[in-house]
Order: C-alpha cells, then structure tokens, then sequence
C-alpha cells in the first residue's frame, strides 16, 4: 500500500508516531482527543507490519487497547512513512 492510500490522515499519522517516539502509551481515545483521528488501529498495524515498527499493547480497563513502544527498541533503525519524516528527523537530532 502506498502512501497516498494510507486511510488515515496525515496529521494522525505523524502524531502517533511523536506519540510513540516519546515513549507515550497511546490509545484510540488519546488520538481522538488530541489528534482528532479515529484510525488508530489501522496506523498501528500498518507501522506494526509495513514499517517493522517493534509496537506492543496492553488492555485497560473496558478492554480498551494502549499501544507503546517496546523498551528496547532500536530507534535509530525503525522506517517512517512519508507524513512521519519529520518526527524521524527529530529522533535523529536528540
């Protein structure tokens, strides 16, 4: 898939990027509320399994899915879809 066929906004994409890198545990609410998305189980497989991103999840309360980073990811190597170059340019700066 390209992406120009990736279903989700851009800005939404970049923002759960940021949100990972900065080692946040994100949920669908936590996107709606600040990214004002409502895709995030479709970003998060696609950088799960296009991009190789290393994503885990744990379930909450009301069986609600929070995704993170796993502690010991390789940052340095992980590929970012076209809307995220600047969150990867930021990692790469820090």
């Amino acid at each position: 898939m390209s992406d120009d066929q990736f279903y989700s906004g851009k800005t939404q994409i970049a923002w759960a990027c940021q949100a990972l890198l900065d080692g946040r545990k994100i949920s669908h609410r936590s996107e709606i509320n600040e990214a004002h998305g409502w895709r995030l189980g479709a970003i998060i497989c696609r950088l799960k399994h296009e991009f190789g991103w290393p994503i885990d999840k744990e379930r909450g309360a009301g069986n609600v899915a929070y995704y993170f980073l796993i502690a010991d990811a390789d940052l340095a190597n992980l590929r970012f879809p076209r809307s995220a170059r600047t969150a990867a340019k930021r990692e790469a700066a820090e």
